[in-house]
């Protein structure tokens, strides 16, 4: 998919540039994709990204021996794992579990069960926060380019789709491009349980498991079209692990409901 020079520099160069300010490190997209294990020696993107992680493999399996010194399995092994999941609500029912750090592991040593730890929330600064762009996946039958991606410990829980603020309607043509995402490679939307549009001037967010038009809300900051407080506050790091940890609906103060609906903001499952 051919990327608009004009929408990446209104609003994704600015998106990278205020998550850096909050201490999302950045991951060029070559790396990223190193990361991943996309394959360069193919010509074609779809080659190359036939047998690509959605995950930095090798971080995640680092931050989980971390986070968990008595975790045994093998390298690859959780990474396994979560890559079974089924693409579907189910599956991201059993993510968030892993995310909220309720799922287990044996520990021989102690002969029982102990929880296994993916996201440090007592200390965050034990986590990686990492931002990348241009979040490419091929399943063999379809490939989608994501325009920005928040990973921590190398997951990826947030998907930032950018508009240029000159197309009509560029908020709802986001949220489509999202639907069309998740209907073509739902494995990115295991993990990416959340995501958020943006033209520059309103900042639209929702779950990537129901994007239905009434749940879809609109995140507001004390100035209107103020892009830079939006992405802060939206992203900011403590933010988004309480998302993660708690319920992953971002019900906050910042939160406002899109005028057309009078539901209130779901809980992930």
């Amino acid at each position: 998919m051919a990327v608009n020079p004009g929408e990446h520099k209104t609003v994704q160069a600015r998106i990278l540039a205020y998550a850096q300010e909050i201490g999302w490190t950045y991951v060029p997209r070559s790396h990223a994709e190193k990361r991943r294990g996309f394959d360069h020696s193919k010509a074609m993107p779809a080659e190359q990204a036939a047998e690509a992680s959605p995950y930095f493999d090798d971080l995640l399996d680092a931050q989980v021996r971390k986070l968990n010194p008595k975790y045994a399995e093998g390298p690859g092994a959780l990474v396994g794992d979560l890559r079974r999941l089924h693409t579907d609500i189910a599956g991201n029912r059993d993510f968030l579990a892993y995310l909220r750090n309720t799922k287990t592991f044996y520990d021989k040593g102690e002969g029982r069960e102990l929880n296994l730890v993916l996201i440090d929330y007592v200390h965050p600064e034990n986590n990686v926060f990492e931002v990348t762009e241009e979040f490419y996946c091929h399943n063999g039958k379809h490939g989608t380019r994501e325009d920005v991606v928040l990973l921590i410990n190398g997951i990826p829980v947030l998907v930032i789709e950018c508009k240029n603020a000159t197309k009509d309607e560029a908020i709802a043509l986001g949220v489509d491009q999202v639907r069309r995402y998740q209907a073509e490679t739902p494995e990115l939307f295991v993990p990416q349980m959340v995501f958020t549009a943006t033209e520059a001037i309103g900042f639209s967010y929702g779950v990537t498991w129901n994007l239905i038009r009434r749940n879809i809300f609109n995140w507001k900051h004390e100035q209107k079209g103020n892009l830079e407080g939006k992405v802060k506050s939206f992203c900011d790091r403590g933010h988004v692990l309480v998302g993660r940890r708690d319920r992953g609906d971002y019900r906050h103060r910042g939160a406002e409901q899109d005028s057309r609906s009078r539901r209130e903001p779901q809980e992930l499952p």
